[in-house]
């Protein structure tokens, strides 16, 4: 049976027994932020199992993906080299949220193994929790003899959520792998082991029957009113085992993943163990790579992002050790996508954008990988000759943070090289620069929120009547100065206010709050801004600007309505935009993040290159006409489901309730939304992008205005045209040509003096000239100041200079900007005697800095410009200890 049809017979099994099939949940948990990944089935259903949230449904099952990259198993520097390591992997799960428990939970298991998938059962064995007397005569009464029955302490078979919350028992099913199990006194082809012995497990059966709290210092224990269930099976293995193999390399998809980069590689799986690690690494991080970045996950520096970095240049790094010199990570991706979007269709979905991130990754990769090589090679070089074998903590370093080497991946390099790595200096570095990055983000101002909130979130939460008005009345619930609540304020003084109902929109989901004013019987207080600290709870910030205000008083709150009316036309402008993103570029696009105020509209989305001049145009085209058609918004409540089902778009990493807002301009925009909106489009009145341009890796923002916003910017460009116009003395027709003819001129007489002063340098350099080259052992070696020249000059001189030469050693120095700048130039016929990089890593430790390059080249620069001098007449003596 092939993989795709056991995860379907396993879903269509326990539909059978009333089990409401759930899709995967993204690899990125929803409101968990415990969790990297979801690294397990349960997650997806966490709050379920605390009571938390309540679905329709109490009995589910699901095929999860999951990613484990860290922890006891270690296992991203285990993929590969083990028979069933991987970093995503899909877990099969059967669930009951109360209702059947241990019974129906085992006679289901064993009869979907021995039944449906036909395993043997002398070949399956169980484990028990010590004290679980029922599971084991469960197992018993299923027919599993009492020979393959053992009973495990709590270590192996008792699961908890935390120290405290629902834990309980659990039953363990393994698979014997009698002939295939490696002893430990025999040589074992994987280095590591089976993973699990000779009994690899295969399922595992949680039961939480138990709750743990606190109570007096010490953790108890009680019985759960409503025991669950939580299963999970590795589809992996469990496809290994069904197919008849030894290892989860073996099974059709991942062999099928194997083939295709085997193909690109010119070789096969089987051929060597080298080889054989190398397509391993491949197929399993090609799958990670495709699953994460159609999650959403953008490589990057930190957090997620750089877990899939790390994951995309390893596999990199093992298609080069292949002999792969050419792009080829998107080719394999390709192949997981049209491997597995029968069941994640998700992948067809967003293939082309997930081929594009990972073809751009692996080309920024490529651009610094060879230089990032080539200094390994010179450092293990130079470490071979001190007779050292680790490789310095600021080199791995830098190679992290200059050619984007994973200290991982150096560390792997390393090791093949027989050099280990100082983590510990290499952390140190990060560290500083942590911290240097921590101390130019203090004080940003991030709000925390205070106990008074927690307090006011036990009661009712706020009722919000500003969908239809922008007027109404409220009663004080309470008053907050600096965090505390008190009963009066009076005027002049900072306060907080919040009321049973209101008509002002609290901050959220990229919609600032409203502003406004509260009238009380003897005061009132303006408010500026609106947020939700939690709990349903509306708090109005601002200052009592008349008289005083009570606790208990009934007040009208009055909200800005030009400025609201500004707000909803950017919001309802963003949806537009969006829609019309997705529309030209593809549905690849999916908001990132978003700022809706007054002024203008933020939109920030995943797409991986910039977006050309005429495509906005068409863009911002596309939304003005449907401006123009002044289409009626239709905003309305529903189910999640339907909404769905009618096209709506939900939020990558948002939860949703049950009941959910359509906010839908019908044939154009259907999205989930709880913000405030105009009436029809054409209230927004136009729209204009002002800006365009990425923030981070696969991520762009655009800015723009609309209505009143948008007019002004009309205005005012149409001055500056004017101003332009007058000070060029050209029409407005005639102006761009006249800039780009003195643009041309400027650019002209700058490269005129570039010239010159190069002539003038190697003039300089000549017979009674200026600085003369020096003969080191035969060698002709021109070391000189040039003062004020920059770093694209100093290339510039240094290429003339050699030329002159002919054959010989340059070595320039400059002073610029207080700093110091070295250059290093050696002709190609000395590069095996005297190396660029070499003399420049020696000298510019004088000058206070550091530096390399290649033999022929390379740069420095350094803090101390005072030292230029020695550091140059240093340069002979160096080439003359490279010569002897």
């Amino acid at each position: 049976m092939k993989t795709a049809e056991i995860r379907q017979t396993f879903l269509r099994f326990f539909e059978e027994k009333g089990h409401s099939v759930v899709p995967s949940s993204t690899v990125v948990p929803e409101n968990d932020p415990t969790l990297f990944f979801v690294n397990a089935g349960m997650v997806p259903f966490k709050d379920v199992f605390t009571g938390q949230e309540q679905r329709p449904y109490n009995r589910a099952t699901s095929a999860q993906k999951c990613m484990r990259v860290s922890g006891k198993h270690n296992d991203l520097d285990n993929v590969g080299f083990t028979a069933r390591h991987h970093t995503l992997f899909e877990m099969l799960g059967n669930f009951s949220f109360g209702d059947y428990f241990k019974r129906e939970a085992i006679a289901y298991a064993w009869e979907f193994l021995t039944q449906v998938m036909g395993l043997p059962e002398e070949r399956l064995f169980v484990t028990v929790f010590d004290d679980d007397d029922e599971s084991a005569a469960l197992w018993l009464e299923a027919g599993v003899p009492a020979g393959r029955i053992s009973r495990c302490g709590e270590k192996e078979n008792f699961w908890s959520m935390g120290p405290t919350g629902p834990c309980g028992p659990c039953t363990e099913i393994h698979w014997d792998l009698q002939d295939e199990f490696v002893p430990d006194n025999e040589p074992d082809p994987w280095g590591f082991g089976h993973d699990a012995g000779r009994y690899m497990e295969i399922w595992n059966l949680v039961f939480m029957q138990y709750e743990r709290f606190e109570e007096g210092g010490e953790i108890k224990q009680r019985d759960l009113p409503r025991p669950s269930v939580d299963t999970g099976m590795g589809l992996e293995r469990l496809a290994a085992v069904s197919q008849g193999h030894k290892s989860n390399w073996e099974i059709d998809e991942l062999q099928r993943i194997m083939a295709r980069a085997g193909e690109i590689a010119g070789t096969t799986y089987g051929e060597t163990e080298p080889s054989n690690v190398c397509l391993r690494v491949i197929a399993d991080h090609s799958r990670a790579a495709a699953f994460l970045v159609g999650d959403g996950v953008m490589p990057g520096n930190e957090g997620r992002g750089y877990v899939l970095r790390r994951i995309m240049r390893r596999a990199i790094r093992y298609g080069v050790k292949l002999g792969i010199d050419t792009a080829f990570l998107h080719e394999t991706v390709a192949t997981v996508i049209e491997l597995m979007s029968g069941a994640y269709p998700a992948l067809a979905e967003r293939r082309d954008f997930i081929l594009k991130v990972v073809a751009n990754e692996e080309e920024t990769f490529r651009s610094t990988l060879d230089r990032g090589l080539a200094l390994l090679d010179e450092q293990f070089d130079l470490l071979a000759a001190q007779n050292t074998t680790q490789l310095p903590g600021d080199v791995v370093f830098k190679l992290h943070d200059t050619f984007g080497f994973p200290p991982d991946l150096t560390e792997i390099i390393a090791g093949e090289r027989d050099f280990s790595v100082d983590r510990p200096g290499y952390d140190e570095h990060m560290t500083a620069q942590r911290d240097r990055s921590r101390a130019a983000h203090k004080g940003s101002g991030q709000e925390s929120l205070d106990s008074a909130y927690h307090l006011l979130e036990r009661g009712e939460p706020t009722r919000f009547l500003g969908y239809e008005d922008t007027d109404a009345q409220g009663t004080v619930i309470a008053l907050l100065v600096d965090g505390e609540r008190v009963q009066e304020v009076q005027k002049g003084q900072q306060v907080e206010v919040v009321l049973d109902a209101t008509p002002f929109y609290a901050e959220s989901g990229g919609q600032v709050g409203d502003a406004g004013l509260l009238t009380g019987p003897t005061g009132a207080v303006q408010v500026r801004d609106t947020v939700k600290p939690g709990g349903g709870v509306f708090v109005h910030r601002g200052m009592v600007s008349d008289g005083s205000l009570v606790a208990g008083d009934l007040v009208k709150a009055a909200v800005n309505a030009e400025r609201r009316g500004d707000i909803v036309r950017n919001h309802t402008g963003t949806h537009l935009l969006h829609a019309a993103l997705r529309s030209l570029l593809g549905t690849h696009v999916q908001q990132k993040g978003s700022l809706v105020d007054a002024e203008r509209l933020r939109f920030d989305f995943s797409h991986f290159e910039s977006i050309p001049a005429e495509t906005l145009a068409t863009i911002e085209d596309s939304v003005n006409a449907e401006i123009l058609r002044n289409t009626a918004t239709q905003i309305e409540e529903t189910t999640m489901d339907e909404a769905v089902a009618r096209g709506a778009m939900a939020l990558f990493g948002e939860k949703y309730g049950d009941t959910v807002r359509l906010v839908e301009v019908p044939g154009y925009s259907t999205e989930l939304c709880g913000g405030t909106h105009a009436g029809a489009t054409g209230q927004i009145g136009m729209l204009k992008i002002v800006s365009e341009g990425g923030i981070a890796a696969g991520v762009r923002r655009i800015e723009a205005v609309t209505g009143r916003g948008a007019f002004q910017l009309m205005r005012d460009l149409s001055g500056r045209e004017a101003a332009l116009t007058q000070l060029l003395r050209s029409p407005g027709t005639e102006a761009v040509d006249k800039v780009s003819r003195l643009l041309d001129e400027r650019k002209a007489l700058q490269r005129q003096v570039e010239e010159l002063k190069q002539q003038l340098v190697v003039a300089g350099s000549g017979t009674g000239g200026g600085p003369q080259a020096r003969t080191v052992a035969g060698v002709q070696v021109l070391a000189t100041l040039l003062e004020g020249a920059s770093g694209k000059e100093l290339r510039g001189h240094g290429d003339a200079l050699m030329d002159k030469l002919g054959s010989g050693v340059v070595v320039l120095g400059a002073n610029g900007g207080g700093k110091a700048s070295l250059l290093v130039k050696v002709s190609k016929d000395l590069c095996d005697r005297v190396q660029a990089g070499r003399l420049v890593q020696e000298l510019a430790p004088i000058v206070g800095g550091r530096g390399g390059g290649r033999p022929d080249m390379a740069q420095a620069g350094g803090k101390d410009p005072s030292k230029l001098a020695e550091a140059l007449e240093h340069a002979h003596e160096l080439v003359a200890l490279a010569l002897a």
